[in-house]
């Protein structure tokens, strides 16, 4: 029966909570059209302004509508406004604040556009955004595709360059095969709950099984799929082969922003969908997310270990640190939610010091992203070598920074959860990783730069032990900017990380019916 449209009730909107959204979507609007207007001006510094001011703006809305504990939807059964979906946003927020820093002086802003490519940016936020607040299935697979399909142009966005469009089109490729097989997924868990809403399929779920799980072929096949898909965005082994080389190829910036946003995207659904929609059947679930957690973090690092170009170490090293933030997912206690969000946070420090460090070398060094474009930096240009090594020791782990702070949360939250074994294995995989993170720290203090001189130097460009003034930090301020900015803020999340403490117990609010 068809009823008529009178008869049909609009969904209520909260227009306060949706206000940051619609403050990025208005963003991208008012960017693209003002790219059209002619004017390097424009181009160069209007344009970038107003991208900052729309994220900054989005930023203060997040601040007015922060309220921890359970709180009634944005849009009723499709958007959530919790503080899981208000506080990874802020991390969007920042993450594309960097980017459009560290893309200032970049190739791909001149041959793409200005406007299309920060147009594309906010774009790709906004459909983050959409995906860690969905509450429904449709709407999980609208933000997904709404947060991948700028990605895949923003890959490719130096065009005169075969390995970014080669980038793009191995990103569109795989993630297409992502997309698909996650909405496979999500068409078998409705089939076998008959609803798309994250609290209509718990409640069929724990309906069906009196709260231990279902044992549904088709609900489990779902799940697989689901977990699948997911694992694809997230660079979850054996699914994170596109990883590497779609991180190398893209533009430097773009690759900054990918590491960190789409990574905490992928994690804030990665919670909200397994530790609320399908958490009455966690005893199904948990233990394969496990051994897909303790494969990634030893896949990841053992294949960092090899690599001479920094973006795919750190693409690997990406990998593996999905492993660990796993952890939290599998363990389905507020505790692991609480871990997973402290760690996503120091985690964006960590990627963007390092990947705002290799753009200044790649930059200006012939060597490129090569590990050997850091040779005796820390004599060099030691305002960028303290960055990398703060980074690197973050990433693996040591006392003194944040990364340390995050991986005992983590390690906190398995044990507590039982699964011990993930919490051994995020120890190992440490250990491992210093084979890597120490040999770029090395290399910047210990190493020596071999560069021939030319014969006849261009002039004024004084040439002082391999070294041109281009070369110098201070060439690139707002690269210098966002890697010495970072860098700090990762060791002041060591000495007092009671702010984030504090924030990633208001996120674990969202979650109330969860263990603790």
């Amino acid at each position: 029966m068809i009823l008529p449209l009178a008869d049909v009730a609009a969904p209520e909107i909260d227009y306060k909570a949706l206000s940051p959204l619609l403050a990025v979507l208005g963003g991208s609007v008012v960017v693209l059209m003002a790219g059209l207007v002619r004017g390097r001006a424009v181009q160069r510094v209007v344009v970038p302004v107003l991208t900052a001011v729309s994220l900054l703006a989005a930023i203060g809305l997040s601040v007015w509508v922060w309220e921890p504990g359970d709180q009634p939807p944005i849009v009723v059964g499709a958007l959530a406004q919790d503080t899981l979906a208000v506080g990874i946003s802020v991390l969007f927020y920042v993450a594309g604040l960097f980017a459009v820093l560290l893309s200032l002086r970049a190739t791909a802003v001149r041959e793409a556009g200005s406007g299309e490519y920060h147009s594309l940016l906010l774009a790709s936020i906004a459909g983050m955004v959409v995906l860690a607040a969905a509450e429904n299935l449709i709407v999980l697979f609208v933000g997904l595709e709404l947060l991948s399909i700028p990605l895949y142009v923003l890959c490719a966005t130096e065009l005169r360059r075969a390995t970014s469009l080669e980038s793009g089109l191995k990103y569109l490729v795989i993630g297409s095969v992502g997309s698909a097989t996650l909405l496979y997924g999500l068409a078998l868990i409705y089939g076998a709950t008959g609803s798309t809403s994250f609290a209509g399929i718990s409640r069929a779920i724990g309906a069906d099984s009196g709260g231990v799980g279902l044992t549904d072929p088709l609900l489990l096949t779902g799940i697989a799929l689901s977990v699948t898909g997911l694992a694809f965005k997230a660079s979850v082994a054996p699914f994170h082969q596109w990883t590497p080389d779609v991180y190398q190829g893209a533009p430097t910036p773009v690759t900054s922003f990918m590491a960190v946003a789409t990574k905490a995207a992928a994690f804030a659904i990665f919670l909200r969908f397994f530790d609320d929609a399908l958490i009455n059947s966690q005893v199904e679930w948990a233990p394969a997310l496990a051994a897909l957690a303790i494969a990634t973090i030893l896949v990841g690092n053992v294949g960092a270990l090899t690599q001479r170009s920094l973006k795919r170490m750190l693409a690997w090293s990406g990998v593996a640190q999905a492993g660990y933030l796993l952890a939290g997912v599998v363990v389905g206690t507020r505790l692991g939610v609480q871990a997973t969000a402290f760690y996503l946070a120091v985690y964006l420090l960590m990627n963007v010091a390092a990947f705002a460090v290799v753009l200044a070398r790649e930059r200006v060094s012939e060597h490129g992203d090569d590990i050997a474009s850091l040779q005796d930096l820390g004599r060099a240009a030691p305002w960028l070598a303290w960055p990398m090594t703060i980074a690197m020791f973050a990433l693996a782990g040591f006392p003194l920074t944040g990364g340390f702070t995050g991986k005992f949360y983590l390690i906190d939250a398995s044990v507590s959860g039982d699964y011990t074994a993930i919490g051994i294995a995020i120890v190992v995989g440490s250990i491992i990783s210093l084979g890597y993170y120490l040999r770029v720290v090395a290399t910047m203090w210990l190493g020596r730069v071999e560069v021939q001189l030319p014969t006849s130097p261009p002039r004024r460009a004084r040439l002082v032990g391999g070294w041109s003034p281009e070369a110098d930090a201070r060439a690139q301020p707002e690269v210098l900017f966002v890697a010495v900015l970072c860098a700090a803020a990762i060791i002041a999340a060591f000495i007092y990380p009671d702010p984030l403490f504090d924030l990633a117990r208001d996120v674990g609010s969202s979650f109330p019916d969860l263990r603790p």
